[in-house]
């Protein structure tokens, strides 16, 4: 009888990517990075362990959303002190914490427990071109565009 194999859970061969978010959309970056940070691009992807690599996003200051979503969409957060919620547009978010709009969207795509909070920290998102992990040697990811899908 074979047993059903498992990837180590101590995964030394993690790898580490970097993306350009200029001129790229919100929504389909962010599924992108999602699906690198779960490990479900590699054919050893197991749902209760971390499969997944690093992924380093630069640029995030210059992402793009379409339609009137800059002045519409808006973020919430919370002090937990009564009537403690703020709110904000996509527009004044992206002058102000221009990576939190991305740590934003793609949390919100991982699961909703330790294992996505575990995953949440392979993901490091810088405003500007810089990145301090050079010493990583990260690979440069290519975001999948959808053919026929509008620009």
């Amino acid at each position: 009888m074979e047993k059903t194999y498992l990837p180590s859970v101590t995964n030394p061969d993690k790898q580490w990517y970097v993306v350009d978010a200029q001129n790229q959309r919100l929504g389909r970056l962010a599924t992108q990075i999602a699906m690198v940070l779960r490990g479900k691009n590699k054919p050893h992807y197991t749902p209760f362990i971390d499969t997944g690599d690093f992924v380093i996003v630069i640029n995030a200051e210059k992402v793009e959303v379409t339609g009137n979503k800059r002045e519409q969409k808006l973020y919430r957060r919370h002090s937990g002190r009564p009537g403690g919620m703020k709110t904000e547009t996509f527009d004044k978010l992206q002058k102000r914490l221009p990576e939190r709009i991305i740590e934003k969207s793609v949390k919100g795509m991982l699961p909703k427990n330790a294992l996505g909070r575990q995953l949440f920290r392979n993901l490091k998102v810088y405003a500007g071109p810089e990145h301090p992990h050079e010493a990583q040697k990260p690979e440069t990811l290519i975001i999948q565009t959808i053919p026929g899908a509008k620009s």
